[in-house]
């Protein structure tokens, strides 16, 4: 099919990491996003074409997607751009990347198959590390134990540090607590259950997090009882304490206003000598009704490393033809070893 790749929030941290990467994979995306003059020096030294416009404005999003075959979002929190953006996709008939993790962004998306089938599109967000290896590693458990009624997906802390936009979208699901899926329902829990795993080193504590998994894992696999539980490190141990009433108190617009202005004054994420050396590690664990269980463990680069190598190469892949109409998840596209055929990727048995 013809047309550009579109990348809008092309000047945040993974925006620009992504940019880079795609000139030197000899990829043309056009960049953008609000400020023509960060655009401007994003594009500039890479020799990309760009275009600036609020997500606020329907009839210049709609102009900014001219010949433009798919958009990949990387502005978030995607609970605020995913709806302007999709709708604009759907509008001109224009395929929909992101990148998020948030599960309400899933679930909304998801109820707009139908109306993305009849415009010709494939909504797809989670194409980067929410929710590649893990949706790939989910639909590899289903294919080694088909009558998996339980789905356990464990993520192992990273070596690095996480940038502005993820935090932020962090401190804004604090108030949200944490979800999962039990008979195919999403439920929100009161409290984050406590658990352990082994990522490689010996048994590690984990808590029950939100992670778009929950969503994404059932239109993957049909599996109706999921839940994701993270590596506790220090700051989630942190929220993870944290009384409800406190939890409520973050969600206010104020508080929300105020932890984010904190979160400008970091470093805009990880530095590329932390993302190189970084490693992440996923292990999931799939049970039936018999206590049969499956059990693999994924090791995969730095995060943010794999978010921009994914997202493109479904990108490219969309505007080579490779794309099915609607909504999907990414092992519903391209399989359970899609994940496999990125540099620095393993799949294990750990009791093997």
């Amino acid at each position: 099919m013809s047309g550009n790749i579109l990348i809008y929030g092309a000047t945040g941290y993974t925006g620009k990491l992504a940019a880079r990467m795609a000139h030197a994979r000899g990829l043309k995306p056009i960049l953008a996003g609000r400020n023509s003059d960060k655009l401007e020096a994003v594009a500039g030294p890479l020799g990309l074409a760009w275009r600036a416009f609020d997500l606020a404005d329907p009839a210049r999003l709609d102009a900014g997607l001219e010949d433009v075959a798919v958009v990949l979002c990387i502005a978030g929190p995607f609970s605020a751009t995913s709806r302007p953006v999709a709708d604009a996709c759907i509008r001109r008939h224009v395929h929909y990347l992101d990148i998020t993790g948030e599960i309400d962004v899933f679930e909304a998306l998801a109820a707009r198959d139908a109306e993305a089938k009849q415009a010709g599109v494939m909504l797809l967000p989670g194409v980067g590390f929410d929710v590649v290896p893990s949706d790939c590693l989910a639909a590899e458990l289903k294919r080694r134990l088909p009558d998996a009624v339980d789905l356990k997906i464990y993520i192992g802390a990273s070596s690095a540090n996480i940038s502005r936009g993820t935090a932020k979208t962090a401190v804004q699901a604090i108030a949200a607590g944490t979800r999962v899926r039990r008979g195919g329902r999403l439920v929100k829990c009161d409290r984050a259950r406590r658990g352990t795993c082994d990522f490689g080193h010996g048994p590690r504590p984990t808590a029950r997090i939100a992670w778009g998994d929950v969503s994404t894992a059932f239109y993957s696999t049909g599996i109706p009882d999921i839940e994701v539980q993270a590596e506790v490190v220090p700051a989630l141990e942190v929220i993870v304490r944290l009384p409800g009433f406190v939890k409520s108190a973050l969600g206010l617009a104020p508080m929300q206003s105020f932890l984010k202005s904190l979160i400008d004054r970091q470093s805009e994420g990880p530095s590329d000598e932390a993302r190189q050396s970084g490693r992440s590690t996923l292990v999931g664990v799939a049970r039936n009704a018999k206590g049969e269980t499956a059990r693999l463990r994924l090791r995969l680069p730095d995060p943010y490393t794999l978010t921009a190598m994914t997202a493109l190469d479904i990108a490219r892949r969309v505007t080579a033809g490779e794309f099915k109409l609607g909504f999907q998840t990414p092992s519903l596209v391209y399989g359970a070893d899609y994940i496999l055929g990125f540099g620095g990727v393993t799949r294990e048995e750990p009791n093997a």
